[in-house]
């Protein structure tokens, strides 16, 4: 990967966010399956759910964004809702198992 300050033109940019888009989407696709690995820990919808570890998760995340220079608020929505979609998903995962 080029640096930002590397590039020469726009379409050289806009390649490198294309390049680092596709590596993000894959971390979170790796990020759910250990989500859906966690389900077989899960004893009840509850700890599915897990509101306690969910607002530490999403504090902890707002202060990374703050260290890159990144709207806290902005990164909160963002996993905000990526963890309602896991959570989601993993309800599923954990109710066919019963």
């Amino acid at each position: 990967m080029k640096e930002a300050d590397e590039c020469s033109n726009i379409q050289e940019i806009r390649q490198e966010i294309d390049k680092l888009d596709r590596q993000i989407i894959a971390a979170f696709g790796k990020r759910f399956e250990y989500v859906k690995a966690a389900a077989k820990f899960k004893t009840s919808e509850t700890t599915v759910k897990a509101p306690e570890r969910v607002k530490s998760m999403l504090q902890q995340r707002r202060l990374w964004a703050e260290e890159q220079g990144l709207n806290p608020d902005v990164i909160e929505k963002l996993y905000q809702d990526l963890v309602t979609y896991f959570i989601n998903e993993e309800l599923k995962h954990w109710q066919s198992k019963f």
